[in-house]
């Protein structure tokens, strides 16, 4: 059966107005016009709708019975069609699911969480590591937004700069570093590095074998946590990001000296799928990852 939406328009204003005048002058529309559409509906219902009275025209029992349905369905049809901007935080129930990497999510999450609690308390947050090899997490909805440095060239996806990182070198408190840092003494020291595919390997090689410097790496591992635990006991040297590594820095008790050559900053980039473009829940999130990094680089 093929329905004609615009008929329940015609038959909502015919029983609030009990006149086709009456009905064509709300619509907009010209008398013959709604006559039109009120035999159509006679024809599909089966039912007169209005009848005459006199000089007036009243509804008829069946169409008294449907007033209300008729006003629901325009109801949700709007809603459907036209649906509300407006967010709600304090009624929004939802769980969002982030990934990114272990340092981003130590150093994020208690900002984050704080402000989505003060707004919605209806909202859960689902935090993810970031997995050894590339997913297809975003694309399938199993995630709803990842955080890197990383950037989605993909029409399918969107990305935004949320914010910056600068490189620092981590390491524990007495160590012979800590005083000075050199380009020079950086790479005589042994270095733990931060790699989720297990690369031994990292960009400030290049700028060493510029300078003809080479550095020793002892071992490549998983999360930032890993490494700035075992750079803690020892005199390995930690290459990370100052405001992701901070929190965790400071709980083990190390210090952090600025990288000693010039280097581009981190990029702290969101990625989503464009399914999530028009959600206004979706980009609330955004909006607060964006202001809790702000606080973190704020201090």
């Amino acid at each position: 059966m093929k329905l004609d939406l615009n008929l329940l328009m015609v038959l909502d204003a015919l029983l609030d107005e009990n006149s086709v005048m009456g009905a064509a002058e709300r619509l907009h529309l010209s008398s013959p016009a709604i006559s039109r559409s009120l035999g159509r509906l006679r024809k599909l219902t089966g039912d007169e709708i209005l009848v005459r009275s006199g000089r007036a025209m009243v509804p008829t029992p069946y169409a008294t019975a449907i007033r209300e349905d008729v006003r629901l369905l325009l109801r949700q049809a709007e809603d459907v069609l036209v649906p509300s901007r407006t967010l709600q935080l304090d009624e929004l129930e939802r769980t969002f699911t982030v990934q990114c990497h272990d340092g981003l999510a130590t150093a994020l999450t208690p900002a984050l969480l704080r402000r989505v609690r003060e707004q919605a308390p209806g909202v859960r947050l689902r935090i993810l590591t970031e997995n050894s090899i590339d997913t297809d997490d975003l694309r399938r909805n199993r995630v709803d937004v990842e955080l890197g440095q990383d950037r989605q060239d993909s029409p399918e996806f969107r990305s935004e700069a949320l914010g910056s990182d600068s490189l620092v070198v981590a390491m524990r408190a007495g160590h012979p570093c800590a005083e000075h840092l050199d380009l020079r003494s950086y790479a005589a020291y042994p270095h733990v590095v931060v790699s989720r595919r297990g690369r031994l390997t990292a960009p400030i090689d290049d700028v060493l074998a510029a300078e003809g410097l080479r550095r020793h790496v002892a071992a490549a591992v998983a999360t930032g946590a890993i490494a700035l635990h075992v750079a803690s006991r020892s005199d390995l040297l930690v290459t990370t990001t100052e405001l992701v590594s901070r929190p965790l820095v400071a709980a083990f008790g190390m210090v952090s000296r600025p990288l000693p050559a010039p280097f581009p900053e981190a990029a702290i980039n969101c990625t989503w799928h464009r399914r999530y473009d028009s959600d206004v829940a979706h980009a609330w999130l955004r909006e607060q990852m964006r202001a809790a990094i702000a606080e973190l680089a704020a201090g």
